[in-house]
């Protein structure tokens, strides 16, 4: 017999093999406690959730100040997901509750094909991860705002979103969180 229709056959069994895991793929979505009706294969397991640790001033000086804001995100689903970007943005609500002091990203997002080395956070189930990220302010805003700085009489408003996988990143859908925080 012919080579070329061993080879063919393998070929085609191949790509209905990947296909079928395709079309197939992990069925988890983030929610409630109870199952999807529509679908009885689909279990709906609780969002993460995330608490805000502490927001302080590392080091001020007549040019800048080093603020480090520290999260920390908990995994209630007995699987494994993958944070992949905390977003945020810090106020100093005695300076201005609308103007946003500073923000930033913590983590980072695929783009287009997968990136070797990304930065992202695997969180096993049950368990939970710290996230610290240091802002530094310069020294052009107003003299309350710095003085509140220099005596650690600052109010704070954090809020953002946070973007995580239950699966993987190549499966599965993006659940986000929003969260806003006040010190």
């Amino acid at each position: 017999m012919n080579r070329k229709i061993f080879v063919f056959i393998a070929v085609l069994a191949l790509v209905g093999t990947l296909g079928g895991i395709i079309v197939v793929g992990p069925t988890i979505v983030v929610g409630g406690f109870e199952t999807d009706t529509t679908n009885q294969n689909v279990k709906t397991l609780p969002p993460v959730t995330i608490e805000l640790i502490d927001i302080s001033v590392l080091k001020i000086s007549e040019r800048s100040a080093t603020i480090q804001v520290e999260f920390e995100i908990f995994n209630p689903n007995p699987r494994a997901i993958i944070v992949q970007t905390m977003d945020y943005q810090l106020f100093e609500t005695t300076f201005s509750n609308y103007e946003q002091l500073d923000g930033g990203t913590i983590g980072s997002r695929p783009q287009g094909m997968l990136e070797f080395g990304s930065n992202y956070y695997t969180l096993l189930g049950n368990n939970s991860i710290v996230l610290k990220d240091k802002i530094v302010v310069p020294n052009t805003l107003s003299d309350g705002l710095w003085n509140a700085l220099k005596t650690d009489t600052a109010s704070w408003r954090i809020s953002g979103t946070v973007y995580y996988n239950l699966s993987s990143m190549t499966s599965g859908q993006e659940n986000t969180l929003d969260y806003e925080f006040f010190k």
